[in-house]
C-alpha cells in the first residue's frame, strides 16, 4: 500500500551495494532479504568472503557508497541503517562467479515501485511491483516478486517485462498467487448512497480514494461484474509490516456508519 512513497527496498539496495563493489574479488555465501510478498522488504543480509588483501579497500567503497545511499534516502528513510562486520568463520559454500554476476545484473534489472499511474483517477498507482524476496542458499536463489494492478492487461504487462528479465539472467519462472485488480468506479451508485450517508451522519464528506492493494472486492468483481461494490473501513497504519496498527476510534466510527447503512438498505 506503500509502495507510492518511494521507501527503500532493501533487497534492491543491497544489490546496488554488490553491484558497487564487482571489481573486488568477493564471493556470496549466502544472502536473504525480505520475506512476505506482500511487504515491502525490511531487511538483507548477505555472508560473502572477500580477499584479504583487497579487504580495506573493499570496506572503504562499501562506507562511501552507502553514505551517498543513505543521503538519497534521507527523508523517507531517515532511520535507513547499513552495517559491515567481520565475520571469523569459514563458509562452506561459495557462488560461482558467473552465477553470481548474473544473481547482481538481474536483480539490478527488475523494474521496483510503481510503474504505471491510474489515468483515471489523480495520484493512484495503476500498476507496481515489489522485488520481495532474494535469497542465495542450500545452492539454490530464489527471486520472489508481488505484482499487482487495477488493470489486468497492466499487470501481465509487467508481469512479462519482470519473466523477460529473469530469463535473460537464467532464471526459471512460475507465475502464481495471482488475484484481480479493482478497477475504481467514481459514478457507483453506492458511493453516492455513502458518501450520503456518511456526510449526514458525521457533518463533514468522506474521504473517497482508490486504493492500490489486492481486495477481495476484485476477487467478487471479477465473478459477478455486474456488482456494484465499495470497500470501507477504519483507519489502518503500517499494513503488511510489524509496525501494523489499527485507529481504536476510528473502528467504533465506522460500526456506527456501518450500523447506520444497514437502516438505511431495503
Amino acid at each position: 500500500m506503500d509502495i507510492h512513497k518511494g521507501l527503500g527496498n532493501a533487497n534492491k539496495i543491497m544489490n546496488r551495494l554488490l553491484f558497487l563493489v564487482n571489481e573486488f574479488n568477493y564471493r556470496i555465501a549466502e544472502l536473504r532479504g525480505g520475506g512476505l510478498r506482500n511487504a515491502i522488504p525490511r531487511e538483507s543480509r548477505c555472508l560473502l568472503n572477500v580477499d584479504e588483501n583487497q579487504l580495506d579497500s573493499f570496506l572503504e567503497t562499501l562506507e562511501t557508497e552507502a553514505r551517498a545511499i543513505k543521503s538519497e534516502f534521507s527523508i523517507v528513510e531517515p532511520k535507513l541503517e547499513i552495517r559491515f562486520d567481520a565475520l571469523d568463520k569459514p563458509f562452506e559454500r561459495l557462488m560461482e562467479p558467473q552465477s553470481q554476476e548474473l544473481l547482481i545484473k538481474t536483480v539490478y534489472g527488475l523494474h521496483n515501485g510503481v510503474y504505471r499511474m491510474s489515468a483515471s483517477m489523480e495520484d493512484l498507482v495503476e500498476t507496481s511491483n515489489n522485488v520481495a524476496k532474494v535469497t542465495v542458499a542450500d545452492g539454490n536463489i530464489e527471486i520472489g516478486c508481488l505484482t499487482r494492478s487495477s488493470i489486468e492487461s497492466g499487470k501481465m504487462d509487467l508481469a512479462n517485462s519482470l519473466k523477460s528479465v529473469l530469463e535473460l539472467g537464467g532464471f526459471s519462472v512460475k507465475f502464481s498467487g495471482s488475484y484481480p485488480g479493482w478497477n475504481p468506479n467514481m459514478d457507483s451508485e453506492i458511493l453516492k448512497v455513502l458518501t450520503s450517508v456518511y456526510t449526514k451522519l458525521f457533518d463533514a464528506k468522506p474521504n473517497v480514494v482508490a486504493c492500490h492493494a489486492g481486495l477481495e472486492c476484485g476477487i467478487l468483481g471479477q465473478n459477478y461484474p455486474e456488482m456494484d461494490m465499495i470497500s470501507f473501513g477504519p483507519t489502518i497504519k503500517g499494513a503488511h509490516s510489524p509496525d501494523e496498527r489499527v485507529s481504536i476510534s476510528s473502528v467504533q466510527k465506522f460500526r456506527k456508519f456501518l450500523l447506520e447503512i444497514l437502516k438505511q438498505t431495503p
